[in-house]
């Protein structure tokens, strides 16, 4: 299993990001697969998550920091999850993770930045 992200970047409050975790392994169309974050200082948040079987498999939920402003979603032929992050606020700082599953002890990739600033 591995899980690699990318997107993240500095951008102006108000700007708009979109995360990718391209993923080997497994499949991610019928995985749960979460978005984590980590703010300087700050234990790491669930941010969202997109289930992957049960009776959940294809909803998603997201905390409610960030509820209505960011989307996830898994692409089956690239095998990726994204983050799209809109109306960003400098308070959304901090290192995201892809988590495969719903714990960030699990899977996890290495992280990538994002700045809002």
């Amino acid at each position: 299993v591995q899980l690699v992200e990318s997107g993240g970047g500095l951008v102006q409050p108000g700007g708009s990001l979109k995360l990718s975790c391209t993923a080997s392994g497994f499949p991610v169309v019928s995985s749960t697969m979460s978005w984590f974050r980590q703010a300087p200082g700050k234990g790491l948040e669930r941010v969202s998550t997109i289930y992957g079987g049960g009776f959940r498999a294809g909803t998603s939920d997201y905390a409610n920091s960030v509820k209505g402003r960011f989307t996830i979603s898994r692409d089956s032929a690239k095998n990726t999850a994204y983050l799209q992050l809109n109306s960003l606020k400098t308070d959304d700082t901090a290192m995201y993770y892809c988590v495969k599953g719903l714990n960030a002890g699990d899977y996890r990739g290495q992280g990538t930045q994002v700045t809002v600033s």
